[in-house]
């Protein structure tokens, strides 16, 4: 099979002690691409440097809304500079979540707002974060609205009502190993079979949200184990992984605009 991993932070000082071990065990799982997703200057840095040094792994470039009280237009500025890179694929992480309040609602929704327009001059995808914003992230978008943004919505946990206004708008959404976990993945795992086949992603958030079973033995989540999200997914949907697989492979190039084949 061909998987893709559409988002991981393979920047992570966690990877630093076996990181080729981890790109071989991808490998060994069918793994054989990855977005490494920056979310403020110094993790897209690093995420463009792993790109350019290794066959496979593309980089995303932005601000996390955790860190959007430190973001400033020089930042912006260097960001922008970065994703001339021909590796970098996409911008974001950006988006609300308004859960732990890392950084005050204004700064979130300000530096939001000039990231979608910074993404819209450059023509690049989007990818969404949002956590508790009560509609917000909604309201935003659909009040600076364009006709040529496309975007995955990162780790959908959201309802039934704003995963209709993603796939209007012609959003992706991206799945998470949250899908395999019984209890806290059952109303997703609901959602996922009235997700149009040609809208779907997956990913790890590595070395975040671990699936099961891994979950159980490892507290590190790596890109070999978005098979187990494929999986989960496959059977959700009842269709066949392989077949699942190819699809959901064409769908992370096409967002990305990357070449399909290998």
């Amino acid at each position: 099979m061909h998987i893709f991993d559409s988002h991981c932070h393979l920047d992570d000082r966690s990877f630093e002690p076996d990181f080729e071990d981890v790109l071989h065990r991808a490998a060994a799982a069918d793994v054989h691409r990855m977005l490494v997703v920056g979310i403020d200057k110094r993790t897209s840095n690093r995420a463009v440097m792993l790109a350019n040094k290794h066959p496979g792994i593309f980089a995303s470039v932005g601000i996390h809304p955790h860190d959007a009280q430190s973001c400033t237009q020089e930042t912006l500025t260097h960001l922008t500079a970065l994703a001339s890179d021909p590796n970098v694929v996409a911008w974001g992480e950006t988006g609300l979540d308004f859960n732990r309040m890392y950084s005050p609602r204004k700064d979130q929704e300000r530096w939001l707002i000039r990231q979608l327009e910074i993404a819209e001059t450059l023509d690049l995808p989007l990818i969404f974060h949002e956590r508790d914003s009560q509609g917000r992230l909604l309201e935003i978008l659909e009040a600076t609205a364009s006709t040529c943004r496309s975007a995955v919505v990162h780790c959908f946990s959201g309802t039934v009502a704003e995963l209709d206004r993603y796939l209007e708008m012609g959003f992706y959404i991206g799945i998470t190993g949250i899908v395999t976990v019984s209890k806290r993945g059952k109303p997703l795992r609901q959602m996922i079979p009235s997700i149009p086949a040609d809208r779907l992603l997956i990913e790890t958030d590595a070395p975040y949200l671990t699936p099961t079973p891994q979950r159980n033995t490892q507290r590190r989540n790596e890109p070999a184990f978005v098979r187990e999200v494929l999986l989960k997914v496959a059977e959700v949907r009842k269709e066949d992984p392989a077949a699942l697989a190819e699809q959901i492979w064409d769908n992370t190039c096409r967002l990305f605009r990357i070449d399909p084949s290998l």
